[in-house]
């Protein structure tokens, strides 16, 4: 099974339209701004500097992360998604103006990195766990491919390609090569990206010696650290432990999912890519293994991962406080990028429904209504009185900045956004099976048995599940139309030109096909009916205990204090209290669906303000509480927040 081209797809959704005009008008000029240093007031970015200084243009030091080359390389893969929607001369001038700028930075023999250029010139290549010179060539290579592919230009092509030959002549386990590995996993999954660009063998390879080689003994980071003692170099960031890296152990002999929350997707992302070239099982069974670790033991209900604010990390199973999460809006993205790529490899709804699930919920969350702020840390339980006086509390915000020093999320999130459209479909030649995977409205091209077909996809959600696809096609053409059922739906139905479709054994692994000779003008409509949904938590999960949370569809609700009254964790909520449905334009322009019920608080009367303890049985008051969606939080006035609600018996 294998994506459909973004080119081929064509977003026209209310929902996501609007996300998408944000990018194109709003986002990527605004980020270009910062990483030119023209909006005042927020946070030093001096990205593009650095790059004229490595091209010995303008002298200065090096300002920022050891990482900041990655900022510009995933606002040039976010810019080059755009171009792919439509041209923009503006954005291609900028964009072509940047190349020219990475052409004259990089070194004669391919090296290509600002901060070893400019700051530590002689350092190349000996601090691989914390250096991030791999993973910042990692996102300039996915820039170059994706902007190769949007507008035919091949200087950025080539200029990946120097550095992946650069790096194919540096490591290796030939005699001379150094057997290192990237510290912060990305250059694994774009050398493929890159492999599949220029059909070039040897980048597919070097993929793969980076994910094998990891976490071997002896451990290639320890004996590092030797040489640079060796050397007197300074340490970029304080000690950690290997899985901190999840490089504590060979890829295949992982049994949990560990360390860096961000590092361990992109890595399993890479994993699901070679599993699929190589056709290698013990990387599937390898991978499979991570997701349902992750998915089953270590997830939050909004997709969200990473339960530590320490090290931005994995923890152990079960171990999801809600106000203490990290949850990184990257991490999130990264979440997306390896469900896709598990979808190519077994055709499950599961991986389409985690998919979904952080897309809406713990991805979006990460970004304000204007384009213009971001979260960085996505909190499921926020009191803004706390924060600023706990250190178990430091790195969460109660509103989105509008950039970070480390900004690593704000880029990201444009970049998944620009290329939505790679996520919605995707086809098994072999099969003919043409699967739809997310239901937001759109256009798709696909060539199937010689001809070109045409799938309209028409609808309202998420906040509707009543979704219509239309065929044109120049002929009939014979091919199986593959339609994910989520696992939140407990019921649907489906006609197919007004006519009901008998589904009682038509699905496989979550998706009903559809096989038939299909007619221009055809016409499908699946209804999957939206619920409320009370969802409990595993009794091991222990911030979650006598809580419940409410879901509709994909989405996850929220209490927030703005709607409903200070200290949230107090009121209560019966499972089986009738929840009605609001369509309201209060918070989005467009309109989005909140939700009003009956709920339960302490009569405030009753207590002795001045008692801290007390054996008086409490009395509970009547309450209107009203909940929105997650991801819209905090695009108001700040205020506390809530997922878990207490369960009222």
């Amino acid at each position: 099974m294998k994506p459909i081209s973004l080119n081929k797809v064509e977003i026209k959704d209310k929902f996501w339209t609007r996300w998408q005009r944000l990018i194109k008008d709003d986002i990527v000029p605004y980020q270009w701004s910062i990483l030119n240093d023209q909006i005042p007031g927020v946070e030093k970015s001096q990205t593009i500097e650095n790059f004229r200084m490595a091209a010995g243009e303008v002298k200065g030091e090096f300002y920022g992360m050891v990482f900041q080359d990655s900022d510009l390389a995933k606002w040039l893969e976010t810019a080059s998604y755009v171009l792919t929607m439509e041209r923009n001369e503006q954005l291609e001038q900028w964009a072509d103006g940047v190349i020219d700028i990475l052409e004259r930075a990089q070194q004669a023999d391919g090296y290509l990195n600002t901060y070893f250029t400019v700051a530590e010139p002689d350092l190349r290549w000996k601090n691989l766990k914390d250096g991030h010179e791999l993973y910042c060539a990692g996102h300039m290579i996915e820039a170059a491919v994706a902007y190769y592919e949007a507008t035919g230009k091949s200087k950025i092509l080539h200029i990946a390609s120097k550095m992946a030959d650069q790096m194919d002549a540096v490591f290796g386990i030939e005699e001379g090569k150094l057997r290192g590995y990237d510290g912060h996993p990305e250059i694994e999954l774009a050398l493929i990206r890159l492999y599949r660009a220029t059909n070039n063998r040897k980048y597919l390879n070097l993929s793969k010696y980076f994910v094998e080689e990891r976490g071997r003994k002896p451990n290639y980071f320890d004996q590092e650290d030797i040489e640079r003692q060796k050397i007197g170099a300074k340490n970029l960031t304080p000690p950690k432990e290997l899985d901190y890296y999840v490089a504590h152990a060979p890829v295949t002999e992982m049994e949990t999912a560990e360390g860096h929350a961000v590092r361990a997707v992109y890595l399993f992302s890479a994993m699901a890519d070679l599993a699929a070239e190589y056709q290698d099982q013990a990387l599937l069974q390898a991978v499979k293994k991570m997701w349902q670790n992750i998915v089953n033991k270590r997830m939050y209900i909004t997709g969200g991962i990473g339960s530590s604010g320490l090290h931005e990390r994995f923890t152990v199973d079960y171990d999801l406080p809600n106000d203490r999460v990290y949850a990184e809006t990257c991490a999130s993205v990264g979440f997306i990028m390896w469900a896709y790529r598990m979808l190519e490899l077994e055709e499950d709804r599961r991986y389409a429904d985690v998919m979904e699930q952080v897309l809406y919920n713990g991805a979006l969350s990460g970004i304000s209504l204007d384009g213009k702020k971001y979260f960085y840390v996505n909190p499921l339980e926020v009191k803004p009185s706390l924060l600023g006086h706990r250190n178990d509390l430091y790195f969460v915000k109660g509103e989105r900045q509008s950039w970070y020093g480390c900004a690593c999320c704000p880029p990201n999130i444009a970049r998944l956004l620009a290329s939505l459209g790679q996520y919605i479909y995707s086809y098994n030649e072999a099969r003919k099976n043409l699967f739809v995977h997310l239901y937001i409205g759109s256009q798709i091209e696909q060539e199937i048995e010689g001809q070109l077909v045409q799938i309209n996809q028409t609808g309202h959600y998420p906040w509707n599940g009543d979704i219509q696809f239309q065929v044109a096609t120049e002929s009939p053409v014979h091919f199986t139309l593959a339609l994910r059922i989520p696992a939140w739906c407990d019921s649907f139905e489906i006609t197919v030109n007004g006519e009901r479709v008998e589904t009682m054994d038509s699905l496989d692994k979550g998706y009903l096909k559809i096989a038939r000779t299909w007619n221009s003008g055809d016409r499908v409509e699946l209804l999957l009916p939206m619920k409320v949904r009370v969802m409990r938590s595993n009794p091991l999960v222990r911030d979650n205990v006598g809580k419940i949370s409410l879901l509709r569809g994909p989405i996850v609700y929220c209490l927030e204090q703005i709607d409903n009254k200070e200290n949230l964790p107090d009121i209560g909520v019966s499972a089986k209290t009738d929840f009605q449905t609001v369509f309201a334009n209060d918070l989005l322009e467009e309109g989005a669906i909140n939700l009003e019920f009956d709920a339960w608080v302490t009569d405030s009367l009753s207590l002795n303000v001045d008692e801290l303890y007390f054996q008086t049985e409490v009395k509970r008051n009547p309450f209107q509480a009203k909940a929105i969606p997650y991801f819209l939080w905090a695009n108001r006035e700040p205020g506390e927040m809530l997922v878990w609600i207490k369960e009222e018996k």
